[in-house]
């Protein structure tokens, strides 16, 4: 690419991972997404494809072999999304979860070594497990259990913060560590197991919408662009420790269901079912840092948020 300037975004046609490579675009710069696509999906990507600045490489950051194809390019910045979320996803891969978020985010770092180039780790509201602290705040060390049906995915985002804190603090690379909470909007998959598209995709075709244990638990949902705007800004400051991304309005999963419900007209019943091994009681973003040190909080509201998701999600 000509421009000397190339933001990296790893995981770039995953549901989150689009939106910043548009974003990135929109803003002038250029832009090289890597995928797997595992989970990632190229349709995500599509419009970009003739973008002007905009190429795609498809390719595991656990496999040494696209450093290689990576290491020619003059990349200022790299935005590390590639793992998969979903529940069911991390759940029945556990080894990929885990080595994504160690042996890939390890690849990926040393690439940044190589280019002299900032680094952005997604991290993830799960390095605080089950939380007894309410709302999660990131100097809480979190309720994790490191050898259950979660922890491939729960122990790998923390096993990944603390890679990049060795590299910013043995080699003084140029880090960030963002912890993302539940965050959802258009790009979803329809067959993507988190509470907000499944439930969309269920209530869409008139199907039962299950709600695991009686729905008490709690989530707080952000809306994707926020969560960009937010991320962004972070690669933008000197904050080098984690910093929590999310909504900080809670809401009970079953009353997400009621709402969907409502929005899309659906005749769907809610259908209660056992709650999964170590899935978190309350979820709760303190936003605090996010505010006071990079002005960021989220502006879409849930309603609105959820009219858009469900208007993507009825026409894909």
């Amino acid at each position: 690419m000509d421009n000397q300037h190339v933001s990296l975004v790893t995981g770039g046609a995953g549901f989150i991972g689009s939106h910043f490579c548009k974003s990135l675009l929109e803003a002038g710069l250029s832009v090289v997404c890597v995928d797997s696509l595992v989970t990632g999906r190229r349709v995500n990507i599509e419009p970009l494809l003739t973008e002007q600045g905009f190429s795609f490489i498809q390719g595991d950051v656990r496999d040494e072999n696209i450093l290689g194809q990576l290491s020619p390019l003059p990349i200022v910045e790299i935005y590390n999304l590639a793992s998969p979320a979903s529940v069911d996803f991390i759940t029945d891969n556990p080894i990929y979860a885990a080595t994504t978020n160690s042996v890939g985010v390890n690849n990926l770092l040393e690439l940044a070594v190589e280019k002299k180039a900032k680094f952005l780790f997604a991290s993830s509201s799960e390095v605080y497990g089950d939380p007894k602290d309410h709302p999660q705040k990131e100097t809480y060390w979190g309720n994790v259990n490191p050898v259950g049906v979660r922890s491939g995915y729960d122990e790998g985002k923390r096993f990944g913060e603390a890679l990049v804190m060795a590299y910013h603090r043995k080699i003084g690379l140029e880090t960030r560590i963002a912890r993302i909470f539940n965050t959802y909007g258009p790009n979803s998959s329809p067959s993507d197991g988190r509470v907000i598209p499944r439930f969309i995709t269920q209530a869409i075709a008139g199907q039962p919408i299950p709600v695991h244990g009686d729905g008490t638990q709690t989530r707080s949902f952000c809306y994707v662009t926020d969560m960009v705007l937010g991320l962004i800004a972070l690669m933008e400051s000197d904050i080098a420790t984690p910093v929590n991304f999310g909504n900080p309005v809670e809401v009970k999963i079953v009353d997400v269901a009621k709402k969907i419900i409502a929005l899309t007209k659906s005749s769907s019943q809610i259908q209660f079912t056992d709650r999964p091994s170590d899935d978190p009681f309350r979820r709760k973003p303190d936003i605090t840092l996010a505010k006071q040190a990079l002005g960021w909080e989220p502006i879409v509201s849930f309603d609105e948020g959820l009219q858009k998701t469900i208007d993507y999600l009825k026409h894909v």
